[in-house]
């Protein structure tokens, strides 16, 4: 059987979970068709991510994509919609990430000190949203060099913005337009990203890994000292000065 009939076959599962345990915990819970469609998605993306960073993001075709992954084109579309999300494929982790932060955040917490513990969270466990070391300066570099992706990039940034905006004003009973909200999310994005570029330029720079995220870590506790100072409106449902 070929490579693609294993893949179009793992549609027709019929749900039931797992027995098997996988060795990756953030698939416990999941159904056999969820950790199939898991595991094509996440082949689909390293072989594209392989590609890019040797050969450059616009060297690549989608068809050769497919090919590398024994998949068919069709497929790769079917889970990435753009060529640029095969190489941003935790965008869509990230914004979850953010959204939970907010909603499920302790009775007592803010919504910014809920971020805050998020962002030193994902650095201080070497997430590889925020990781440094090996293959975080071939991945940003790929990045730089392609159009494309600089492009994507930017746009990302404005969807996870407006998304934030959204639960931030959801979180203090505000309309989805409340002006504050859209403030603040503006604020928080613009200080995580300067936090982030900062570890970035180091990193291409060729400065030492180790000491790259020790200043990541630094930079953003800096970062959200800063941004509670300047976001009272971040007090909580109902507090707002």
């Amino acid at each position: 059987m070929s490579a693609n009939g294993a893949v179009d076959r793992a549609g027709a599962d019929d749900g039931r979970a797992d027995p098997v345990a996988g060795t990756d915990p953030e698939e416990a819970g999941l159904t056999l068709r969820e950790r199939k469609k898991r595991r094509t998605r996440q082949r689909i993306s390293g072989e594209a991510s392989r590609l890019f960073v040797e050969r450059g993001f616009e060297q690549v075709t989608v068809a050769e994509v497919a090919r590398a992954a024994e998949v068919s084109a069709m497929t790769v579309f079917n889970y990435f919609p753009r060529k640029e999300d095969l190489f941003l494929d935790r965008v869509p982790e990230a914004a979850g990430m953010l959204v939970r932060a907010v909603r499920d955040r302790e009775p007592d917490e803010t919504p910014l000190a809920a971020l805050r513990r998020l962002a030193t969270g994902l650095v201080a466990s070497g997430h590889p949203l925020t990781r440094v070391g090996e293959g975080f300066g071939r991945f940003w570099r790929t990045v730089l060099d392609s159009p494309a992706l600089r492009a994507r990039g930017r746009e990302v940034l404005e969807e996870l913005e407006e998304l934030l905006a959204v639960e931030l004003g959801r979180a203090a009973g505000a309309p989805p337009d409340d002006p504050e909200s859209r403030v603040a999310a503006a604020l928080i994005a613009a200080g995580w990203r300067a936090a982030y570029a900062t570890a970035v330029r180091r990193q291409l720079d060729g400065d030492p890994a180790e000491a790259v995220a020790v200043e990541q870590a630094a930079v953003l506790e800096r970062t959200f000292d800063a941004l509670e100072r300047a976001l009272p409106v971040l007090a909580g449902p109902g507090e707002r000065r």
